[in-house]
């Protein structure tokens, strides 16, 4: 899937991804490994509407996770989808990969710039900043046919995510 990976300093960062979590200790690792065959994605258009969709699709694939997490992960998903509309191109889709004891969230296009921070302005440049805040890791992956940006959020389920 991925031809190279780029980490991204700073806090919420500092998990080397290839295709697929990051390594974890204990019975979690194991229950995460298992769970990433759970996968639930959705392909969009271009258009900012889609934002409202996004949205509502995350909230109903999460419904059994705790609220904050949910709350986190809309807030996370619209980021990262908004700068795939706004600054990639299509083919759009984003993915939900629960584990036991994380939420991995993918947001994939096409293009081939990769994502970048900006200094906040009255123009934007928060919704990576706030990404980085809210996770415990994200970065990105850049494939032949465009890139991926990914963030995983730590979960309040020990016993193991629903998918």
């Amino acid at each position: 899937m991925t031809s190279s990976d780029t980490r991204v300093g700073g806090p919420g960062s500092g998990h080397e991804e290839g295709e697929g979590f990051s390594p974890g200790p204990g019975t979690d690792r194991e229950a995460d490994v298992n769970l990433r065959a759970i996968r639930h994605e959705l392909g969009i258009t271009a258009e900012l509407s889609e934002l409202a969709k996004v949205r509502h699709w995350v909230r109903t694939v999460l419904r059994e996770f705790p609220a904050n997490v949910v709350s986190t992960a809309v807030m996370v998903v619209d980021e990262l989808t908004s700068n795939a509309l706004r600054h990639g191109r299509a083919p759009y889709h984003v993915r939900l990969l629960p584990g036991a004891a994380k939420l991995r969230i993918e947001v994939d296009d096409g293009g081939g710039e990769p994502a970048r921070r900006r200094a906040p302005s009255d123009q934007g440049g928060r919704g990576l900043l706030l990404v980085e805040r809210c996770a415990a890791a994200w970065g990105q992956l850049r494939r032949p046919s465009g890139k991926t940006l990914w963030a995983e959020l730590t979960t309040d389920d020990p016993a193991g995510a629903r998918g």
